[in-house]
């Protein structure tokens, strides 16, 4: 189907990222956003991030701001919903999608780790309901997943594989849906390890991160694991799982470090203390470094 008219639910940092790739590429963009403060920042937000990233600003002009989600989706041809990551609250957006978009529009979730079929259950046409998981920050990162549920069409996969592509996202196909889905099931095995290695004393947050980021961090961005393991040889890595994998973590649930950090009210950048200590200057430091790696990846 030919898409033209683009409507994004939620208009935060995800949101407003979203519709601003969008608009760079030529769609008209509807955002709805129902806090009034965040709605009237849209604007102000994308231009600096355009700016930033020395892509036209006038590309705005495509993008409409709504505090009525009906008005939004009338007559929409895909719609991205972004609102904070909570079942009930996508099922109720999702219901409201189905009643006030037109029958062929494509109902897309940016949601990060719910299952889609989940988001979906119940709903009537869920063969148009699909997941689109972008990721943070959305107009620096390439990725997209596209991730089918149980109901999904081939139609609605094949279209918004396509959407993603023109657009310049590098889409990858989801076939089977699950908590997750691939990347932050791989990032989350991570962090689990790594919150158990620091909480058994074998070193410190900040060492970790530095093994990691000097290590095989270096080169993950040109060789994923199953890469590597091909890279080494499966005999040397089936070799190296038999010591390994009795070895590590099997918590079945949060670490009971974690839920103590959480509880003690360290939450990272957030209170300014969480795996490490963050200085307003060492958090800004930090973003800055991350912003400039993403900018000249994206180069």
């Amino acid at each position: 189907m030919a898409i033209r008219n683009i409507s994004i639910i939620g208009g935060g940092l995800m949101g407003a990222g979203i519709a601003q790739i969008f608009a760079v590429s030529g769609y008209r963009v509807k955002v709805f956003e129902p806090n009034a403060e965040v709605r009237a920042s849209i604007h102000n937000r994308t231009v600096n991030n355009l700016e930033a990233l020395g892509d036209d600003i006038s590309a705005v002009a495509h993008i409409e701001c709504f505090d009525d989600l009906a008005e939004t989706v009338k007559d929409a041809d895909y719609v991205t919903e972004a609102a904070p990551e909570k079942l009930e609250l996508k099922q109720s957006i999702f219901a409201d999608l189905i009643e006030h978009s037109p029958r062929e529009c494509i109902l897309a979730s940016n949601t990060s780790v719910i299952p889609i079929t989940k988001i979906a259950d119940g709903l009537e046409t869920a063969d148009r309901i699909v997941g689109t998981h972008w990721w943070n920050l959305p107009f620096l990162i390439t990725f997209v997943e596209v991730v089918k549920a149980k109901n999904t069409s081939l139609e609605t996969i094949n279209t918004t594989m396509n959407l993603l592509t023109v657009i310049g996202k590098a889409p990858a196909h989801v076939k089977k849906d699950t908590p997750g889905f691939v990347a932050n099931r791989m990032q989350h095995a991570l962090w689990r390890e790594a919150i158990a290695m620091v909480a058994e004393g074998i070193c410190d947050a900040k060492t970790l991160d530095d093994c990691v980021k000097n290590s095989f961090g270096l080169r993950l961005s040109v060789l994923g694991p199953l890469e590597n393991a091909d890279l080494v040889g499966l005999d040397l890595t089936l070799d190296i799982h038999k010591t390994m994998i009795p070895e590590l973590d099997l918590h079945d649930g949060p670490h009971e470090f974690l839920t103590q950090k959480v509880n003690n009210g360290h939450l990272g950048f957030k209170s300014g203390e969480g795996f490490q200590a963050w200085t307003p200057e060492r958090m800004e430091e930090t973003r800055t470094r991350l912003l400039q790696h993403l900018k000249a990846s994206r180069a």
